[in-house]
């Protein structure tokens, strides 16, 4: 049946006189993100339940056939790593040290509510539904993906000292997103940083262009650490949650100040109403919307040319056969074949090392030091497997130097491709420091 008003809020729907195809049945696309999160909400995650789904799955057990025996220890390990992450989170509401990440805890809530009593085991259950998501949105406020882990710590902690101040007048969901907006806004008043540009180096070739943004706490985040994975159940939903991840924004939202910043994620980035962010800022709605007034157009500024808005950058076919010709001619050693892959402007940033390169013919001279088996810089032969990384086409390089037999982990390049006409080249290589492969799944030896 069809209906003339919003599903979430009431309003009235825009008319249809006239129109084709399948109406919405919401007003706006905050309200549809709205409903999708009330569609996701977790359904009761106890302790005792997830020790009765690993016992269940331990007795699925079989040694034959191989597929099945795969399936279900690769079930089991996540299970016990939920639990493991539970367990953790309990024991560490009952230590509370002071050892918090942030120097002030500015998260005040509601005066004492009586009858709100948790055990630990109650609240990492509680909280371990949120994790995911919880993470991911304070990697957008940071940039970085250990600060990320650490904030989503301090995040709960808050939330079991303040836990007789949740008055359930919110979710449990938006109680923890206002914990953990304020947690990430010390950490960015404490560390005042900001983007630079970067410097020469002496005696190196960094190609004709303009020194790139320098941001070196900047550190790439897994696609599989991301929460929004059930793409056939809302594709808008998902393609939000990748394309607010793209290395790209993240670079250009180091620029902005933090409340700006945290009003750009929790509106843009979040779906949340100018209310809800008023709320969860403790401020006004007015406030809310004059930082976005100007969080917007700053954001513009810093993105590439022909980026002016958040859309998604789904990985092509195309692009997927470059990043395997890519890994080849790596492993090859063969130059011709990796400049060939390459717009002539490609940039490639090494963050936090100085290092930096701006054009083609820049780029292959750098990496023909140590790719050139004649050179005395060569490290040694190279192997590559594909991941992904902040919605991205990724690459884990591994060298195996001479005279060993292990090629051991040694850098992670994040590709982002050109646009018009250049869409199946590489237009910047953002590489990593090996550190974060476990975080990919990625040993750290083959």
């Amino acid at each position: 049946m069809a209906t003339d008003v919003c599903a979430v809020c009431g309003n009235p729907l825009a008319a249809r006189a006239g129109r084709t195809g399948r109406g919405s049945v919401y007003c706006s696309a905050a309200c549809r993100q709205k409903a999708y999160r009330e569609r996701r909400q977790p359904q009761g995650l106890t302790v005792q339940g997830l020790i009765d789904d690993i016992g269940r799955q331990v007795g699925r057990l079989v040694p034959q056939p191989a597929d099945a025996l795969y399936a279900t220890v690769s079930e089991l390990s996540a299970s016990v790593a939920r639990l493991r992450r539970v367990a953790r989170t309990a024991r560490d509401t009952t230590r509370d040290a002071g050892n918090s990440v942030t120097a002030a805890d500015v998260t005040q809530l509601a005066g004492p509510a009586p009858g709100t009593h948790l055990t630990e085991t109650d609240f990492a259950a509680l909280t371990e539904q949120y994790r995911r998501e919880i993470q991911v949105h304070c990697y957008r406020m940071t940039g970085s993906y250990d600060e990320a882990e650490d904030l989503v710590q301090e995040t709960f902690l808050r939330a079991w000292r303040a836990r007789d101040g949740f008055q359930g007048r919110a979710s449990a969901r938006t109680w923890l997103y206002r914990i953990a907006t304020n947690t990430s806004l010390d950490l960015l008043r404490r560390t005042a940083r900001r983007p630079q540009r970067y410097e020469p180096v002496p005696g190196m070739n960094h190609g004709d262009g303009e020194p790139p943004a320098r941001i070196t706490w900047l550190q790439p985040y897994p696609d599989d650490e991301m929460p929004l994975t059930e793409e056939r159940e809302q594709p808008e939903s998902a393609a939000v949650s990748r394309e607010t991840l793209e290395l790209v924004l993240l670079a250009a939202i180091q620029y902005l100040p933090p409340r700006q910043r945290a009003a750009l994620v929790l509106r843009d980035a979040l779906g949340l109403s100018a209310a809800e962010t008023a709320e969860a800022l403790s401020t006004s709605v007015a406030s809310v919307n004059s930082a976005l007034q100007r969080a917007r157009p700053a954001l513009r500024e810093h993105l590439p040319r022909e980026r002016s808005d958040w859309r998604a950058t789904v990985p092509t076919e195309g692009q997927q056969a470059v990043l395997e010709r890519y890994m080849a001619a790596v492993g090859r050693l063969d130059f011709a074949a990796m400049a060939e892959l390459l717009t002539e402007d490609v940039t490639l940033t090494m963050p936090p090392n100085p290092f930096w390169f701006t054009g083609r013919d820049a780029l292959i001279d750098f990496v023909r030091g140590s790719l050139d088996p004649g050179s005395p810089m060569f490290l040694g032969h190279w192997r590559s497997l594909p991941t992904r990384a902040n919605g991205q086409l990724a690459v884990a390089h591994y060298v195996r130097r001479p005279g060993t037999g292990v090629h051991r982990a040694q850098v992670l390049d994040v590709l982002r491709f050109g646009d018009r006409g250049h869409g199946e080249r590489i237009a910047e290589i953002t590489s990593f420091e090996p550190h974060l492969f476990p975080a990919f799944g990625l040993p750290l030896r083959l």
